[in-house]
């Protein structure tokens, strides 16, 4: 069944393909730098954190005694969230985005979840790299606790693309849907501990923070680079529960309105 479900989209490789280097190279075919700010860019905010936090206002993470462990904190918990977002923010627009392709062009709609997917990986893993590098200089490598982070990426983006589809679709039918998620996902971003670490929050409140999804796999991205310690994964079954959850959703409402979305649009 499954096969079934993806050999179409093997015979649109080239399609897909074409679409991540169209888009990656559209934001740098008229700069004079090209290739380069995608690396300049992580260099320069690493290089900002790194110098304001660690040196001019001395920034400690409580229990942590080391020069740098702030900078990393804000640095992985940043990059991590800005794939989050950029994989939400894209999906719940990308049946808008391409409504001139899904009316002129028959392919599989499941290209577009790929497509987006894959865009935003390649933006994270230059910034990743970066970042690694950035460790490995400073004496802040983890070890091999590092390849934690596989799983750990693997629920992140299987949650981000289950919420983001399932916005997608109903933004289709009612536009507001784009615009509260864009205020919302603001609000969402200073709910989870990436700024600031959770212990500093009153005892009361972190009951209302666990039941933020993005908390446990941030927090985990934190034990491996800051703890150099492996994630709680007993700590992941509420995300987890929630990705099938959106899973089945998206898959309920494209099986039901699948084919009024081009109409729609």
């Amino acid at each position: 069944m499954i096969h079934k479900k993806l050999a179409p989209l093997w015979k649109f490789r080239a399609f897909i393909l074409g679409s991540v280097k169209r888009e990656f190279q559209s934001k740098y075919q008229n700069s004079l730098l090209g290739i380069a700010w995608p690396i300049l860019n992580p260099l320069a905010m690493i290089f900002i954190y790194t110098l304001v936090f660690s040196q001019v206002m001395r920034a400690k993470l409580p229990g942590v005694d080391s020069t740098f462990a702030y900078s990393i904190y804000l640095c992985i918990g940043i990059i991590t969230w800005n794939l989050f977002a950029e994989i939400t923010l894209c999906s719940q627009t990308v049946f808008l985005d391409n409504a001139n392709l899904l009316k002129k062009l028959n392919f599989p709609k499941l290209c577009l979840p790929i497509i987006v997917i894959s865009n935003a990986m390649l933006n994270f893993l230059l910034v990743f790299l970066i970042f690694t590098a950035f460790l490995v200089l400073t004496g802040s490598f983890p070890g091999w606790v590092y390849f934690a982070v596989i799983p750990l990426l693997l629920i992140q983006v299987a949650f981000a693309i289950s919420l983001g589809i399932s916005l997608g679709i109903l933004n289709v039918f009612f536009r507001d849907i784009g615009q509260m998620y864009g205020i919302f996902l603001q609000f969402w971003f200073w709910l989870t501990p990436i700024v600031y670490a959770s212990d500093i929050l009153p005892v009361y409140a972190r009951p209302y923070l666990a039941l933020n999804p993005m908390m446990s796999i941030i927090d985990g991205y934190h034990a491996i680079f800051i703890a150099g310690q492996y994630p709680q994964w007993n700590s992941l079954w509420y995300v987890s529960l929630l990705t099938l959850a959106l899973a089945f959703i998206g898959v309920h409402l494209f099986r039901k309105h699948g084919a009024e979305m081009v109409d729609e649009l």
